[in-house]
């Protein structure tokens, strides 16, 4: 374990708040538990563990040694964690998480261990909160830049200016999984390097167009790959500042002067960093060389430090995500008064079910937001429209949501209307799958109740919740005048038994 251990204590009094992130990577595991001050982070603790989670991911399948070491890291890291609240610490996970399809086998138990969720990202999200992270070391200036992150499992390719990120990609090449497929015995030879390289320009090539030379006036590298190769660099002498393609290919020369990994004996080079730092030359000269690249300095910034200044956004009214929402209703034109009324019914229900029915704050704007997004499969047909809903959900590009939680609004918006498909539990973690059906009732029920007023005019209704029950009253008055909504809800009421719930609606209600 790496350790920054010349900090103060997280304990230390002070009116600003501490929040922690921890990256799980597929070769290292960071954590980072920082104050706020001024509007900027300053860490406490900052700690890298090497557990190498995309090398037992075998078939799409973690194996168990490679879950207990993950685990064993996240115990560890705790023990920072036990003076942070659990609204201010995040917990994301990158490739390895990605391409598991058994994560949950990691997932659920280090959530108990955590007691928050753990945030498997897709790969533009990820490189999203890198660029997040990395901005925030560089000058506020004007200029445009390209941010690169070489992980173990994905390398992330950022184009922004200032905090603002305009173009993102995530690639399938890592230099863990680069090691396992070109190294795989640890043995190193030319041939063996220039089959690694030779597929990461073809894989780089893909987003020539958008990230070369042209489009940006300064390249920056994040992440532990590209900060050891400038150490590397430094440490023989040939630069001062920075990586170029001259010292890069000098340094792809001292690398091949060795057999196997174990024998690479280099001044600078960390021991985490000993089994895949072959694997990590070979994909820079790549990127430099297909993105013309002359000189690339390195920053500090990274997931971790993003992950936690998009934190920040969320509890200060800058949340991307609300970015995100408002966007994917323009982009498919759906009704906006539509969208807005079913998302304050939904709220209004919630607001009523909560507490007996253990729904948060975030759970309250999840089901907000996929009630304000219900209607944009329109765009495509209006025939099955949820269908279409679900799908694009699912399938877009969403900063700010997890892949877990684009899952979850697919499933509440394909299950609103109509009958409940066979596969809506499916990827929801099974402590999830009561809360789902939760929320899918009362998401429902806000779909209904639209039909019955046109904004700003609310229904008379007051929700009762207990463990599996649902009370919906309405006043005699407002049932008289409309019976196409009450007979709507009780249509609903079989489906609803179907998701383990009763829900009731008393007829003398006054």
């Amino acid at each position: 374990m790496s350790t920054d251990s010349n900090q103060p204590s997280v304990d230390a009094p002070s009116a600003e708040p501490v929040f922690a992130a921890i990256d799980i990577g597929s070769n290292s595991f960071h954590l980072i538990v920082a104050r706020l001050e001024h509007g900027e982070i300053r860490p406490l603790h900052v700690l890298a563990e090497k557990v190498q989670l995309g090398k037992g991911l075998k078939n799409h399948q973690l194996t168990d040694d490679a879950i207990q070491r993950g685990l064993a890291c996240i115990e560890r890291f705790q023990q920072l964690l036990a003076s942070v609240k659990p609204d201010k610490i995040r917990a994301v996970g990158t490739n390895a998480l990605r391409q598991a399809h058994n994560r949950h086998v990691f997932t659920d138990p280090a959530e108990a261990i955590l007691g928050v969720p753990v945030d498997v990202i897709y790969g533009r999200e990820e490189a999203r909160l890198i660029y997040l992270g990395v901005a925030h070391t560089l000058a506020d200036d004007e200029r445009s830049r390209l941010v690169v992150d070489i992980g173990g499992g994905s390398t992330e390719f950022i184009l922004g200016t200032q905090f603002e990120p305009k173009r993102l990609e995530s690639l399938q090449l890592g230099c863990v999984s680069y090691s396992e497929q070109f190294f795989p015995d640890g043995k190193i030879d030319k041939k063996r390097f220039k089959r690694a390289y030779e597929q990461a320009c073809i894989e780089v090539s893909h987003i020539r167009r958008h990230f070369k030379r042209r489009n940006w006036a300064e390249a920056v590298g994040s992440s532990g790959t590209l900060q050891a190769v400038e150490l590397l660099i430094s440490a023989a002498g040939w630069r001062n500042d920075g990586i170029d393609r001259k010292s890069l290919k000098k340094l792809k020369k001292a690398v091949l002067q060795f057999e196997s990994v174990e024998e690479i004996d280099l001044e600078g080079l960390n021991e985490r960093r000993r089994g895949v730092i072959t694997a990590g030359v070979a994909i820079t000269l790549a990127i430099f060389d297909v993105l013309q690249v002359d000189i690339m300095r390195t920053s500090s910034g990274a997931l971790r430090e993003g992950a936690i200044y998009d934190l920040i956004g969320r509890r200060s009214h800058e949340d991307v995500r609300e970015r995100t929402v408002q966007a994917m209703i323009q982009r498919y034109a759906a009704d906006m008064a539509n969208s807005d009324m079913v998302g304050v019914y939904a709220r209004h229900l919630c607001a009523q079910t909560a507490g007996p029915w253990n729904l948060d704050e975030d759970d309250i704007d999840l089901l907000s937001w996929s009630a304000r997004l219900h209607e944009i499969g329109i765009a495509i047909s209006q025939k099955h429209y949820n269908r279409h809903s679900a799908y694009l959900i699912e399938n877009s590009d969403m900063p700010g949501f997890s892949q877990g939680d684009q899952i979850f609004i697919s499933r509440l918006l394909r299950g609103h209307r109509g009958k409940l498909p066979s596969y809506l539990l499916d990827d929801i973690p099974q402590g999830k799958q009561q809360k789902l059906a939760r929320m899918l009732v009362l998401l429902r029920l806000a779909v209904t109740l639209k039909h019955a007023d046109a904004p700003p005019a609310h229904p008379e209704f007051s929700a009762q919740a207990k463990r599996d029950t649902l009370k919906v009253s309405f006043s005699e008055k407002w049932r008289e005048s409309h019976p196409l909504t009450i007979w709507e809800v009780a249509e609903s009421l079989s489906v609803f038994e179907k998701l383990g719930i009763t829900v009731e609606m008393p007829k003398d209600a006054q």
